[in-house]
Formats: C-alpha cells, structure tokens, sequence
C-alpha cells in the first residue's frame, strides 16, 4: 500500500475519493453529452462501482485517477489522471492517462492542466517510458487535449474490444508520450 499524496496545479487539486464526491460523479456519469463518446451512461451503483475501483487502485498503487477538485470553488469537477487498462488491448500492458470531467468546467483548459501534472507524476516520479491516451476516433474534443500536451497520434487505430462491433464508437485512435519526448518539451520550457 502506497501513501497517496495529492498533487496541486495553480488551479486544480488531484486528490484521493470522498464521499460527497459520488453524487456529482453520478451526476457526471448519467450526462449523455459527458458520455456521448462511451458505450453509454452509468447508473448510479455503476458509477459507485467504479469510483471505488478507482480508490482501491489509488490507494494500492499511491496515484491513479484523482479526484478533481477546482480551488476556488471545492467543487468536484470529474476524474484525470493515470490508469492501467482493465481491457486487453492491442498495446497492452501500459499505462494511460485520461480525464472526465462535467460539463460545467469544459473549456477552461481543466483537462490539459491536470493531464499535464498527472504525466509530470508518471515522468519525473514514477519514471515510466511511455503513456498512452485513447479514445473513439470521432472524439475530437479529446483528441484535441492529447494533442495539448504533446502526445502523438500514432496512426495505429484499433477496434476497442469493449465497444459492439458496428457501433461508430468502436474505432479508436491511439495517442503516445514518450519520456523522451516529455523530457525535450521540459527543455524548451513548454510545461
């Protein structure tokens, strides 16, 4: 068991689960515009089940998907972080970094914020090699933040196993960040 330490941006707390955290996150989860580029929406035990699944692994693992929290405000805003796909893909074992925030904090940069603080932890801390992102190929409003903070769109697109076959969500785009990468875009001061 890991000690979880949050991890603060100028604007953002990544921060382990609460329990006023399921209500919003429900809510989030249950947004069809939110979920638009998912299978579908969650019910709430669905979306209890999966905010515990991402405690345990926090907790266990000493990061994860972190709760986000908005400074100024305290509201709870969604999820980003680091995570290791449940599903076996085409480029498995790895690790992702990914996000889900309500509607209500799109926008703003939130996304790009954190993602970059949580590939700071995985970089410089857990000095992994490579992250990878993902998402449905006609997502564009992700596939715009994977390209904010530098990832690259490996032009490997894979039918997501998760995803029936014939739904338009299946195709998904791959992106990559390799600490090298990471590294030279540290020295030209654009993080």
């Amino acid at each position: 068991m890991c000690d979880l330490q949050p991890v603060e941006t100028d604007r953002l707390l990544m921060r382990q689960w609460q329990q006023s955290d399921l209500l919003p996150f429900a809510e989030l989860n249950a947004d069809p515009v939110v979920m638009e580029y998912f299978p579908g929406t969650l019910t709430a035990n669905d979306s209890d089940a999966l905010a515990q699944k991402i405690q345990t692994f926090l907790v266990e693992h000493g990061w994860g998907l972190w709760a986000l929290e908005e400074k100024r405000s305290h509201r709870f805003m969604g999820f980003v972080g680091l995570s290791i796909p449940s599903v076996n893909l085409p480029f498995s074992p790895c690790v992702e970094v990914g996000w889900r925030l309500a509607q209500d904090f799109w926008g703003n940069g939130y996304a790009t914020e954190a993602a970059l603080a949580s590939l700071h932890k995985a970089f410089e801390q857990l000095q992994l090699d490579e992250v990878v992102s993902f998402t449905s190929e006609i997502n564009q409003r992700s596939r715009a933040v994977m390209e904010r903070i530098d990832m690259i769109d490996t032009q490997q697109n894979f039918e997501h196993p998760s995803v029936a076959p014939n739904n338009p969500l299946r195709e998904h785009v791959l992106y990559k960040l390799t600490r090298e990468r990471w590294s030279r875009r540290n020295e030209a001061g654009r993080v």
